[in-house]
């Protein structure tokens, strides 16, 4: 029988090692993201573009700071008993990183997308990698746990 310590320690486990798959992601997104307005191409991006761009700054910089805001309690509650609610606190924030993650990624792909071609196609191809993020990431999990008592 595992005690609620050995419970903790494996969650606290599990939750870092999600978290190393995620994080690296998402601060390769941003820092190439902070790069693209001192480019050469970036004047000549419409004002549509320009705003998908900065909705796909501002998921990207929400994500980084979900992600790495578990971190951080951590490191300020280091020792003070307080790890049930650190690992409940960063599973919330992880999903919401998650979330802003799933935005910033199709905002990215609409953008590149809306300047590669034209016309409906631009949407039909965001919204289905869109659709394919949230349903992988969360709706196949999310019918699992409603499936499974």
């Amino acid at each position: 029988m595992i005690d609620e310590e050995e419970k903790r320690d494996r969650q606290m486990i599990e939750l870092l090692n999600e978290l190393r798959v995620a994080l690296p992601g998402v601060q390769i997104l941003f820092a190439f993201l902070l790069t693209v307005p001192f480019t050469q191409r970036f004047t000549a991006l419409t004002g549509f573009e320009r705003n998908v761009f900065y909705v796909t700054l501002i998921a990207a910089t929400l994500s980084a700071s979900c992600l790495i805001a578990p971190s951080a309690a951590h490191r300020v509650l280091f020792h003070r008993s307080q790890r049930t609610w650190l690992i409940e606190s960063a599973n919330r924030l992880m999903l919401a990183g998650l979330g802003f993650l799933a935005i910033a990624i199709g905002a990215a792909f609409l953008l590149i997308t809306d300047i590669l071609f034209e016309g409906a196609r631009v949407w039909v191809y965001s919204v289905a990698v869109w659709v394919t993020i949230v349903a992988l990431w969360f709706g196949r999990p999310l019918r699992r746990h409603l499936r499974v008592p």
